[in-house]
């Protein structure tokens, strides 16, 4: 279908894709199969003969302009021919921040149903990835996988049983928080709130300090390969690079090649970049010796979008990290496997973070008939292996009703079916719509400057009229510059339905206070677990937290309070916090 017609897309059309022939108070056409057990049909498809090892490589804040097939200015040769011998994911999502993209990952569930749908997880809060869900790597393991994590974690460490051994993993090397410095592994969390965060296990790494993050975790992986048996039972590494994150770091001599980027941010953050292409390079050439390649499946994902501020960039799409335009959501990525039926080509189908979950248990061999009721992810391993359609058709971004409302939206400019002001977003086949306040919309071209003037960001910020929902033809205008709310009220008024739906499936946000115990100065001068694996103090707050929350439920069309509470200095803080990621503070 042409981008002119789309653009036109009307509810006939709509219709015609079976869109209208839904109710859209209930779960989708995909769900409803989904719950049929159409997903465990053997009618779609077999899994593989034998149980592919399976590689996830995540890269963190790496944007969509990050990579050389889609930028001039950086340099990536590996990851440029494992994607163009492999499937490119041209029509990928993934979250605004780590933690939502990470929850979803290991559960294939979206935030509004692990309580994870109001910002990261902060090192002092008494929060993780909910017990009750069941992991990747937990699944994986039952499937007879050896199942390994290098890297980044940042689902919550506050007691033992959060840690990546304690759901799913065999082994684990890496950092428990956000953000740590690559080479000293010591993390902050406010003035003079810092600790060392590198653990072995469940022990505290001292000794593993002093060298590159990127090349140390690859030095893990390589281990890990060289001493397991290929034929003895098949291998699933998540690996989790800490890069591109801030702060900008890395030997000098991946900085040389990029001495002639007049900006040095993005002369700093394209040298990291290309230091993780290094590493991909070394994953891959140890697949292959030790006797993994040719039964092996990678994936490689970017966890968000880039940050401007610091060297990312997302060009052409509006928007950045942190934010739900396509900067903040539209995700790199792609598949690499000599099991792909239809290699070498470029995927445009819709697929979601959440799809990992599903699409990894069916190549593993997995029986997806008893989960599919309990995940939001589709199996699309035939989308991306032979190019047949994506199962999904519909994504919903999140909903967050801890955000601060947006002060000009309301119940009634929501059709009496959403509350505007609520930050919200969900796309349903080329449809996307945006409500409360989605973040810094501006375009930020690629920095090339030596300097970047602050003004500059003011440009385009101020260029439209203060709203609270925007409707946009994401494949007719993927740089979201047409909003077609007032054109489109019908099409407004479908997708405010599907989003009333999700939120009455949604579960109560899971956002405690922090906890002083969690200081490195308490816990022997690191970062990890404080509290014990019984303490149920956090229940309380959680509970007390929910009662916020459904103040602000959208069904209610009640006014909401205006007094004080217990937390809205820290709400008050991630506001602060929000704001700092919108201006160049941060």
């Amino acid at each position: 279908m042409g981008v002119s017609a789309l653009t036109g897309l009307s509810v006939v059309s709509l219709l015609s894709l079976g869109y209208l022939s839904w109710d859209w108070t209930q779960a989708n056409q995909v769900e409803n199969d989904v719950s049929a057990g159409v997903l465990g049909d053997p009618d779609i498809g077999p899994p593989l003969h034998r149980p592919p090892h399976i590689i996830f490589i995540m890269t963190d804040d790496q944007g969509f302009n990050d990579i050389g097939y889609h930028s001039k200015d950086i340099r990536t040769p590996v990851l440029d021919k494992l994607a163009a011998q492999g499937v490119k994911l041209e029509n990928y999502y993934i979250q605004p921040t780590c933690t939502p993209s990470r929850s979803q990952f290991m559960t294939g569930r979206y935030q509004i149903h692990t309580g994870l749908q109001h910002g990261i997880i902060r090192p002092q809060q008494p929060n993780c990835l909910p017990m009750d869900q069941p992991t990747l790597p937990e699944q994986l393991q039952q499937l007879g996988y050896s199942t390994h994590m290098v890297g980044k974690w940042h689902l919550g460490f506050y007691k033992r049983a959060c840690l990546p051994t304690r759901r799913g993993f065999h082994s684990y090397f890496g950092s428990l928080t956000g953000s740590v410095d690559y080479y000293s592994y010591w993390a902050c969390d406010g003035p003079a709130v810092c600790g060392f965060d590198l653990r072995e296990g469940e022990r505290v790494a001292w000794s593993r300090a002093g060298t590159y993050s990127t090349q140390l975790y690859t030095r893990r992986v390589r281990k890990i390969l060289a001493a397991h048996d290929p034929n003895a039972a098949p291998l699933f590494i998540f690996l989790s690079f800490q890069a591109v994150h801030t702060p900008l770091q890395s030997p000098r001599s991946y900085i040389y090649p990029y001495r002639r980027l007049g900006n040095v941010e993005r002369r700093k953050y394209a040298a990291m970049v290309t230091a993780v292409d290094e590493a991909v390079r070394n994953v891959t050439a140890a697949l292959r010796k030790y006797g993994y390649y040719d039964n092996s499946v990678m994936v490689f994902s970017t966890d968000n979008g880039g940050q401007p501020l610091f060297g990312g960039s997302n060009w052409p799409l509006r928007g950045r990290k942190g934010t739900y335009w396509e900067g903040g959501v539209r995700g790199l990525g792609f598949v690499h496997s000599p099991l792909l039926r239809r290699p070498r080509r470029v995927s445009r189908d819709l697929l979601h973070i959440t799809d990992w979950y599903p699409t990894l248990l069916r190549i593993a061999g997995g029986n997806l008939s008893a989960l599919a009721p309990e995940v939001d992810g589709h199996d699309a391993w035939r989308s991306i292996s032979e190019g047949t359609e994506s199962p999904r058709h519909e994504i919903l971004h999140n909903i967050d009703p801890l955000h601060s409302p947006s002060p000009h939206g309301s119940l009634e400019e929501g059709w009496g079916l959403w509350d505007t002001s609520v930050q919200a977003a969900v796309r349903v086949g080329d449809w996307k719509l945006l409500t409360g306040d989605p973040g810094y919309g501006d375009w930020t071209p690629p920095q090339m400057l030596a300097s970047f003037p602050g003004a500059w960001w003011n440009l385009e910020r101020h260029t439209a009229p203060r709203r609270s929902l925007w409707l946009y033809n994401v494949t007719a205008d993927p740089y979201e510059r047409q909003d077609m709310s007032q054109q489109r009220p019908d099409v407004v008024r479908l997708l405010l339905a599907r989003l009333a739906y999700y939120n009455r499936t949604a579960v109560p946000v899971r956002y405690p206070p922090e906890d002083p115990r969690a200081q490195p100065q308490n816990n022997g001068g690191a970062w990890g677990p404080w509290a014990s694996d019984d303490e149920s103090q956090e229940e309380q707050d959680w509970g007390e937290l929910s009662a916020t929350a459904k103040q602000l439920k959208l069904s209610s069309g009640k006014e909401k309070s205006k007094g004080k509470c217990k937390h809205c200095s820290m709400r008050a803080f991630f506001k602060k916090l929000n704001t700092g990621i919108m201006s160049n503070r941060i």
